[in-house]
């Protein structure tokens, strides 16, 4: 396919897209002319009987009694100009002079040289303007309502056949403006890695064929939303400078039975003449589900499209320069038949940056960003664990936008520490006002988790704790690891959970009274604790069980976990679940107990200020003779 061919489809595509409103402004032209020519036939028709017509034997009488100046003649239309200058028309006999007409009509020769006569013929555009205009307006007006239907119909006949076309974004080897290479991807290493091997096949195939290797047909890419999926696919595109064919797995999926299975034949006959290319379906769980689940009914429109990629992608010959990749976040949900080897048989995984990832990503964000002295990437990188790529290109935008928005010129570090919270948790709520009581209760509830958190030896250490309310959150206490982690010990988890009660448990020993504020934490550490018992068998009684699995069934937007287990086990799960957070409320409150005058101390803190920085809040640690201390991985919220 040339590239003249491809840019003549797309911009059919975009006139079918635009059929709807062409036709309102189609029907609205044609009303406008139809009204413009109406007005001027009206004119020139209302020009013509502006003078009032009299018979011949008026204008004999007129002339004998010499009221009439001038006489003009224009084929047999007589045109008069009376003495006090009014003027009247008149139609003399067809074939008869003027003159003789008058002496017929008993007007005296004397009487007709003191009028003046003028013959006159007619010509010119006004003249056959007026005699043709009442046959030209009409033909002119069918002729254009013609030609509006006959639009209309080639559109929707235009539509009609472009119905089962593919609807795939191509971006050309020669489009550098949308061409992105590897040097514009940080991190990933191990991806880039595995797809080097596909651009060398596109680039030189001959190397792979001669040697009797065959190069994966497809690839799939895994991982979490958001972490450069699609990228790394325009990416391999556009290393190998090839055509590439995007879509997204809902694209081929329409109501009408057959249109998805046609659009994926004419995506790979595309990208067939096209070739080397890389067909790119994002989302392909859209329509890649497991079959035979009974939705949709024996003749499920999903299903025949997930046929027709199937048949297609093994169609492939030996030689066939067209790799097919494709995204999910969803792998488990996929039909097996996708994932056997000959079809999509290579498996890249995309884990979330590392450190130095974070801070390689926040690099290649900031080149079109201007900022101040005092800005440490490292230190963003450092505060952002579990951030994604399309994370870090929001914190890296809100920073700007905090900026533009204070009228300044550049970009500090404090609005990227400030975009790292919006991020995480939404907006400061300025105008969300809390009363005294709301206040000191708030103080006191991230106090608390910020004292057990500081305590606790497998604690992360605190980095801010603050009474502002941001999002839905009241107040927050965050907590951030030193370091990235892969795993989680069970000591890590129930430290974890007491520092999320310790917050319910400071308002019940302060206020003797409990509030609706830690429901959040309450949600958290329950969680957490049935995840140590069903999943990661953390549980002494039940031992090393896994007893649910890490995804489960969703069902009206609701998670249905598949509890193969009998009822006596859940009692004991249950059991076990309570037991956890019946220890970590005790630990948490033995702590708080024990360091109350702490405890006050960071509270009053927080009525005063409000906000607490990592180095105030360490302070204030030293001064109650407890030494700070470094780990734990999540906010919480009140």
């Amino acid at each position: 396919m040339n590239p003249n061919s491809q840019q003549k489809n797309k911009g059919n595509k975009k006139k079918g897209k635009d059929n709807k409103s062409s036709f309102w402004r189609n029907l609205i032209t044609s009303l406008s002319i139809f009204i413009i020519l109406i007005i001027i036939y009206s004119s020139i028709v209302g020009s013509t009987n502006q003078v009032p017509n009299i018979p011949i034997s008026q204008l004999a009488s007129d002339v004998t009694a010499g009221k009439v100046t001038s006489i003009t003649v224009t084929d047999d239309t007589l045109n008069i100009v009376y003495t006090n200058g009014d003027k009247k028309q008149a139609e003399k006999e067809v074939g008869t002079a003027l003159t003789e007409s008058l002496v017929n009509y008993g007007v005296t020769k004397d009487k007709l040289a003191g009028v003046q006569i003028n013959i006159q013929s007619q010509s010119g555009f006004m003249y056959w303007l007026i005699n043709l205009a009442p046959f030209i307006i009409p033909i002119v007006f069918i002729a254009i309502f013609i030609w509006f239907i006959t639009r209309q119909v080639k559109g929707a006949g235009m539509q009609a056949f472009t119905f089962g076309q593919s609807k795939a974004r191509i971006t050309l080897p020669h489009d550098k403006k949308q061409q992105v290479t590897f040097k514009d991807i940080a991190g990933a290493k191990e991806a880039k890695e595995e797809l080097s091997e596909i651009v060398d096949f596109l680039k030189n195939p001959k190397k792979f064929l001669d040697i009797g290797a065959r190069i994966p047909k497809g690839i799939i890419l895994m991982g979490a939303p958001g972490t450069g999926k699609t990228l790394l696919a325009r990416a391999v595109a556009g290393e190998a400078g090839v055509s590439f064919f995007s879509i997204s797995g809902s694209e081929f999926v329409e109501m009408f039975v057959g249109v998805g299975a046609s659009r994926v034949r004419d995506l790979f006959k595309m990208a067939k003449a096209a070739a080397p290319a890389i067909i790119f379906v994002d989302e392909i769980d859209a329509v890649g589900r497991v079959r035979g689940t009974g939705v949709g009914g024996g003749n499920d429109e999903r299903e025949q499209t997930l046929n027709q990629i199937l048949v297609e992608m093994d169609g492939f010959e030996p030689n066939e320069k067209v790799i097919v990749m494709a995204a999910t976040n969803r792998p488990d949900v996929l039909d097996p038949a996708l994932l056997r080897p000959g079809r999509f048989d290579r498996r890249v995984t995309i884990d979330l940056p590392d450190r130095h990832d974070r801070e390689a990503i926040l690099e290649i964000h900031a080149r079109k960003k201007p900022f101040a002295e005092d800005v440490n990437l490292m230190v963003i990188a450092e505060r952002t664990p579990g951030f994604s790529g399309a994370d870090l290109y929001s914190l890296m935008n809100e920073a700007a936008i905090l900026a533009a928005r204070e009228n300044r010129l550049k970009v500090a570090q404090f609005d990227l520490v400030r975009s790292i919270e919006k991020v995480m948790m939404g907006p400061e709520r300025k105008s969300h006002l809390l009363s005294v009581r709301e206040k000191e209760l708030t103080a006191f509830h991230e106090a608390g988790h910020a004292l057990v958190a500081s305590v606790l030896p497998y604690a992360d250490p605190v980095h801010k704790v603050s009474i502002i309310s941001r999002g839905r959150a009241a107040g927050y206490t965050l907590h951030l690891p030193l370091e990235d982690r892969k795993m989680q010990s069970k000591k890590e988890f129930l430290d974890d959970i007491a520092v999320a009660l310790s917050g319910f448990v400071t308002e019940k020993i302060i206020f003797d009274d409990v509030t609706t504020g830690p429901s959040n934490d309450l949600q958290v550490s329950t969680g957490l604790a049935r995840d140590m018992v069903t999943k990661y068998g953390m549980s002494d009684k039940l031992g090393a069980l896994a007893l649910e699995s890490a995804g489960g069934r969703t069902m009206f937007g609701a998670g249905i976990e598949d509890g193969e287990y009998s009822e006596k086990v859940s009692g004991e799960i249950d059991a076990e679940v309570s037991l956890i957070m019946k220890e970590a409320y005790k630990k948490a409150e033995g702590v708080i107990e024990k360091h109350r005058q702490l405890l006050d101390a960071i509270a009053k803190r927080l009525i005063e200020k409000e906000t607490i920085e990592r180095a105030e809040f360490e302070s204030i640690l030293v001064a109650n003779g407890v030494t700070p201390k470094k780990k734990v991985d999540f906010v919480s919220q009140v």
